[in-house]
């Protein structure tokens, strides 16, 4: 057999797996890689300045301290609100029976407390708050909803 032989058969059997298996692939050229990585680093940087504006715009937090269950139709709710001194929030509070329906509800307006006031040790960022809730039936926890900051009357 000879070199033309050789090359003579293998010559079919790369068409052949071409055939089978597809082309091989194109790579990017080197102008597409630059403007796929520049593009890749704009939407990262993007989402970055988005993380960190949106933490700095959710300025209330809530914690659940405890609840009480008075009777059949009263619970107390007691919980800490943090947001910045001088701002009003509005929270929704709960109160639920065995099967987690929710048998109670009210929305509270926590008025802005001045620096002056004292009722908190870190500058009037947070404060305490016990709501009493009228209930339809036994309630057997009660929590925070949510707490927004609301938006100004116009």
């Amino acid at each position: 057999m000879t070199t033309e032989d050789k090359s003579a058969t293998a010559q079919p059997a790369d068409i052949s797996l071409a055939n089978r298996y597809g082309r091989p692939k194109r790579r990017l050229s080197g102008k597409a890689r630059r403007w796929a990585i520049i593009a890749a680093l704009a939407v990262g940087m993007g989402f970055l300045a988005w993380v960190s504006t949106s933490n700095a715009t959710a300025s209330v937090t809530f914690k659940d301290i405890g609840y009480r269950t008075t009777d059949a139709t009263q619970a107390e709710v007691d919980f800490q609100v943090t947001r910045e001194p001088g701002t009003a929030v509005k929270c929704a509070i709960k109160a639920l029976d065995s099967k987690f329906a929710v048998v109670g509800w009210k929305v509270v307006d926590i008025p802005p407390v001045d620096e002056a006031q004292g009722q908190s040790t870190d500058g009037g960022r947070t404060v305490a708050q016990r709501v009493v809730l009228r209930t339809e039936s036994q309630a057997v926890s009660g929590v925070v909803d949510n707490c927004w900051i609301p938006k100004p009357a116009a």
